[in-house]
């Protein structure tokens, strides 16, 4: 697990503040509710960090549920999120054994590396779908649009403050992972800052490949475009319908 995830978790909120996340929540809920035959009253999100999306989104639906394989990023939720029930879990294997009228997985789908493992949290997706429900898939690139690049961003939180530097980028064009180095930058009170990097290896696959995969696991698929004021370009956003 990576040390974002694990060791910093804590620190997530000064990394990526909840209040960075109301546009394009709200984005995901109007998408849900394009592409869903009746009002969907329960979601599931697999790979649910910190909770940030749920904050918003959960408004929209009367159950929520959040899945994350991290238990640190779990706690940040639950304090975030003490409405909405919590389990751990990765989202290739999971199995809550019920289903939900809408399932929603943003950018942790990008640590899923190869085609089998996408192909597995297709399948995760599908089998927690319930009939006429919506499952929606919001990975960071396509392997059509994946250009290299640098972030920088953090916040100013009681006594303690975060500034990062990520830098993503493809040692091998001919497969279908890149890296996300991060630089992270922590100081408390008075001290001396501490630096800690930390190296994401991230898969990314054509659009090709994503249909593919969400087909074979029994969807009907669609995308969208995501268009808003924190992205230069539109994101693909592959939508499965049972």
């Amino acid at each position: 697990m990576t040390r974002l995830y694990d060791e910093l978790a804590e620190w997530w909120p000064l990394l990526s503040a909840p209040a960075d996340y109301a546009e394009e929540a709200a984005a995901f809920v109007a998408m849900i509710r394009r592409h869903a035959p009746r009002r969907p009253a329960s979601l599931l999100e697999l790979g649910s960090g910190g909770g940030n999306n749920a904050s918003h989104m959960k408004a929209a639906f009367d159950e929520v549920t959040l899945v994350d394989v991290a238990p640190g990023m779990l706690e940040v939720s639950r304090a975030l999120n003490p409405d909405c029930e919590h389990r751990q879990g990765d989202m290739r294997t999971v199995r809550l054994g019920r289903t939900f009228d809408a399932v929603f997985v943003h950018d942790a789908v990008s640590y899923m590396t190869s085609l089998d493992d996408l192909a597995r949290a297709a399948e995760t997706a599908r089998i927690h779908c319930a009939p006429g429900g919506v499952a929606l898939f919001v990975p960071d690139d396509t392997r059509e649009s994946f250009a290299p690049s640098t972030s920088h961003g953090g916040h100013d939180g009681e006594g303690r403050s975060l500034r990062y530097l990520s830098w993503s980028w493809d040692p091998d064009p001919e497969d279908r992972t890149i890296v996300v180095d991060y630089t992270v930058v922590l100081r408390e009170g008075d001290d001396l800052p501490r630096v800690v990097q930390d190296r994401h290896v991230e898969g990314v696959f054509s659009r090709r490949e994503w249909v593919d995969a969400l087909a074979a696991a029994g969807f009907q698929v669609r995308t969208e475009s995501l268009v808003h004021s924190e992205v230069p370009d539109p994101i693909t956003v592959f939508v499965g319908v049972t």
